[in-house]
C-alpha cells in the first residue's frame, strides 16, 4: 500500500503524498526530537525533511525504501539544525508522546536528567546512530545503509557513543556523591 502511494507521489499526486505525511511526520519527528533534544528544533528538521522528501521524490529508486529514505534525510536536516544551532536552553515542557505515561518518582527523574545531559553531549553523529538503531530498532547495517557510512563505522560511533554516555553518567553519579546525605 505505502509502496503504491509512493509510485502515485512520485508521479505528481499531491494527495497520494498528503497520505503518506501524517505516518511519515509522526516517526520522524520521534527521531529528530531524540538527536536533537529539543522540540522546537525537531520540529524545524522534520519540516526540512518533509520538504526534501516531496521535493526529490522523483529521485527515490525503490518506493520499497521510503521509510529508509526519509529517515535519511530527516538525519541529514538534524546535521542542518545543529550547525545553525541556537544556544542551549532548558525544556521546561515534555512533548506529548515522547516520554511515558505515569508517575514519576525524583529518583527516575534524576535518572533521565543524568542520560539526557550525557546524551546532549554526544555529536549528532553518535547521536543519530544510537536513535536509528535502539530507538527506531533497525539492525547496524540498516542505520549504516541510511546514514551512508560503512557498517564498520556505524559499529564504531555506536561503540563509542554508548562508552561516552556511560562514563558521561558515571561522572555526573560521582560529582553528586559527595553532595548527597547517607
Amino acid at each position: 500500500m505505502q509502496a503504491d502511494l509512493v509510485r502515485r507521489a512520485q508521479r505528481g499526486d499531491e494527495h497520494a503524498f498528503a497520505q503518506l505525511v501524517p505516518a511519515a511526520a509522526e516517526r520522524l519527528l520521534g527521531v529528530a526530537f531524540r538527536i536533537l533534544r529539543d522540540a522546537s528544533l525537531a520540529e524545524d528538521a522534520t519540516q526540512q525533511a518533509l520538504l526534501d522528501a516531496w521535493r526529490h521524490l522523483h529521485e527515490l529508486r525503490d518506493p520499497e525504501r521510503f521509510d529508509a529514505w526519509t529517515y535519511r534525510l530527516v538525519v541529514n536536516a538534524c546535521y542542518a539544525e545543529t550547525r545553525r544551532r541556537r544556544p542551549w536552553r532548558a525544556m521546561l515542557s515534555l512533548v506529548p508522546g515522547l516520554e511515558p505515561p505515569g508517575r514519576d518518582d525524583t529518583r527516575a527523574v534524576d535518572d533521565r536528567d543524568r542520560i539526557d545531559r550525557g546524551f546532549r553531549r554526544l555529536s549528532p553523529q553518535h547521536r543519530a546512530v544510537i536513535v536509528l538503531h535502539h530507538h527506531v530498532d533497525l539492525p547496524l547495517t540498516e542505520v549504516a545503509r541510511i546514514l551512508k557510512i560503512p557498517v564498520g563505522t556505524a559499529r564504531s560511533r555506536l561503540h563509542y557513543a554508548t562508552r561516552a554516555l556511560r562514563e558521561s553518567i558515571e561522572a555526573d553519579e560521582a560529582a553528586a556523591a559527595p553532595g548527597r546525605a547517607s
